[in-house]
């Protein structure tokens, strides 16, 4: 990267797909607008990407990487401390609802992309169940009982949320995920099960 810009064109398009997809959906932005927003053109596009689906994908597994990076920064800040990675992963899962209106950009091409055979369908499935598998790790180790269960609850509990703050147009947070969030960790302490 040179004074802001990303030189290389792929990382050009991929990010600026992102920003597009994000703001105005997977169907409602085509290669030309995207070409053009990356300062560049569709030829050097379709170079990088056989296809749009290609480059949804990609972009998709970019955001994949962010949130495992963040993972793993997250447990290098907190070394065998579940509880506070748990903590942790709260706060940041209320800060994300907060401050992105748009939602989820995962469920996001879930819902858009009704083609059960693209290929996003199966990255999404696969990060959603790595998403899950993970906090009911950290759950676990948190010494949280029905540690399982309990991801299962928090990750629906975190996307209902942001569903609910994309779909209430509403400058403030429409609930507070953070108290409900804690208050179903504190009833699976010490349950059995």
């Amino acid at each position: 990267m040179t004074d802001g810009v990303l030189t290389r064109p792929r990382d050009r398009i991929v990010e600026t797909a992102r920003d597009l997809f994000h703001k105005k959906g997977y169907r409602g932005v085509g290669v030309d607008a995207i070409a053009e927003a990356a300062g560049t053109n569709k030829m050097t596009l379709y170079r990088h990407f056989d296809s749009k689906d290609e480059l949804i994908v990609e972009c998709l597994r970019t955001a994949i990487a962010e949130a495992r990076s963040y993972w793993a920064e997250l447990e290098a800040r907190h070394p065998n401390d579940r509880r506070a990675q748990l903590k942790e992963w709260i706060e940041l899962a209320t800060e994300v609802i907060a401050t992105d209106c748009r939602g989820c950009d995962l469920i996001n091409a879930a819902v858009e992309l009704a083609d059960d055979d693209h290929p996003a369908h199966r990255v999404i499935a696969e990060f959603k169940a790595e998403h899950r598998d993970w906090l009911a790790t950290v759950c676990g180790g948190a010494g949280v009982a029905r540690s399982e269960l309990l991801a299962d609850i928090l990750t629906t509990l975190f996307e209902g949320a942001r569903v609910t703050r994309q779909t209430s147009r509403r400058e403030a947070q429409p609930v507070d995920f953070a108290a409900m969030a804690t208050a179903v960790v504190r009833s699976f302490k010490g349950k059995g099960g």
